[in-house]
Order: C-alpha cells, then structure tokens, then sequence
C-alpha cells in the first residue's frame, strides 16, 4: 500500500494550486464507466458480516445503480417491488492517503428516508474493526431534516449516536451543486461546506481513543436508504432519486 501512495504522489498529478499543495488525486468522471484502478464497487446488503452495514439500512448496493451524465457520477437509489437498491463505492487498497484536503462537489438527493454521504475510513479497518480504526464523515445529509448537513467524527471515544459531531443549516443545500471539504492535519480536522467553515476538530490532548487520524484513510461515495440515521420511515414516493458527484480531489 505504501508503494501504491508513493507511486500518486510522484507520478499522478504534479502541479500545484494557489495555495502551493499539490493535487495527489483527482477524478472527474469524465468518462462512461467506473475506473476501477482508483474505485471499487461494495455490493449487497452487508450480509453476513455486516447486515444493514451496521445501520439497519435498507437498501441492496449493485453496479447498475452507478451512470455517468454530463461528466458527473450519478448514484441512482431505486425502488421496486423487491426493495431498494442503489450503489457504493470506495478506493480501499487503491487510494489512500494520510493528511491533506478531500474536496468534492456534489448534488445531493433528497426526501424522507433519504442518506447520500462522503466519508472515509480507516484503512486498518480490516485488521483492527469500527470505529478503532476512525471515520471521517465530510458530507451527510439525511432528508428527514431538510437544509442540513452532518459533519462528523466517530473515534473509539466518541461514535455512533455519540460521535463528534456538528450538523449545520444551509438553506440552498439541496439546490444545485455545493463544495464539500475537509482540510486535515496532524493538529485538526476542519470542516468546510463552498469555502465556509463549519466545523473544527482539534482535541488538545491526543491518544488513540479521540484521535485515530495518524495513519491513511480511503473514500467512499454512497447513497443509502433508511436505516438508523436515514430513517427509519422512508417515503417510497421520492424514487428514483441521484446522488450526483462532479469531482474528487485530494491535496497535500
């Protein structure tokens, strides 16, 4: 894994922002299918290792659930006479990275029951479980509870319904595209939604239980229905509904 870093930093992007950091990652869905050297699909329902992914969530991830429009990814959540489905990707064991700013823009879907995110997670997660190994939540919204966004932080200390968490209100947020980023350090973690600041993470004293953030972590685009934070009602009248993603990138 540690070959695979090396490797994007001296050989993926070289140049440089105003801000003098370098581009490390970029995807811009440009083309008509997943690149799967950088994405890997998660299909199912979790089962049996992880039922619901740990939520109760309803909804069973394909690939067919993932197009492209217009340069944009586009995350489908369906429903039909079986259930819901939608889709799930991540760069596990493909990009992953340790500091720097993920910035992505997205359009978020919406209605009740509804639960698009970009997140990340430890990449120990196999060897050492949720949450020890940290998750990095830059984007949440659940449409139960419109013109808001999560910002969150699950630690060993504090996760779940006990996270570190901040949900801000953006009136505009389901209108068009916004700018989601998270700008993190070995000191902080900040929270950005169109350059603004939302929420700040620095604790003053740091050990493995409320800062796990000292290794690489991967992203994870998602679109997920019901469940413990996304539900549990869902209006079955909103379907389809897209969670659509312009680009990723990652600067250090």
């Amino acid at each position: 894994m540690k070959n695979i870093i090396y490797l994007l930093l001296l050989t993926i992007i070289s140049c440089k922002n105003e801000n003098n950091t370098s581009i490390i990652f970029e995807e811009n869905f440009d083309g008509n299918q997943l690149n799967e050297e950088y994405w890997n699909f998660e299909l199912g329902d979790g089962c049996p290792e992880l039922c619901g992914w740990g939520n109760n969530e309803s909804q069973f991830y394909t690939k067919e659930n993932i197009s492209f429009r217009d340069g944009n990814l586009v995350i489908t959540a369906v429903k039909d006479s079986v259930g819901y489905t939608s889709s799930k990707i991540t760069t596990a064991k493909k990009i992953e990275f340790q500091y720097g700013t993920i910035e992505a823009r997205a359009k978020v879907a919406t209605g009740q029951g509804i639960w698009p995110a970009i997140w990340m997670l430890g990449s120990d997660i196999k060897e050492n479980g949720w949450p020890v190994c940290g998750e990095i939540d830059v984007l949440e919204y659940v449409g139960k509870e419109p013109k808001t966004v999560y910002t969150t932080l699950h630690t060993p200390k504090n996760h779940g319904g006990n996270a570190s968490s901040k949900k801000t209100r953006i009136d505009n947020i389901e209108e068009g595209f916004h700018v989601y980023k998270a700008n993190w350090t070995k000191d902080k973690i900040d929270f950005l939604v169109d350059d603004i600041l939302v929420y700040s993470y620095s604790p003053k004293m740091k050990d493995d239980k409320n800062w796990p953030f000292d290794k690489p972590f991967y992203i994870i685009l998602n679109l997920a229905v019901g469940g413990n934070f996304g539900g549990p009602e869902v209006d079955d009248s909103i379907f389809p509904q897209e969670f659509i993603i312009d680009y990723v990138k990652v600067y250090q």
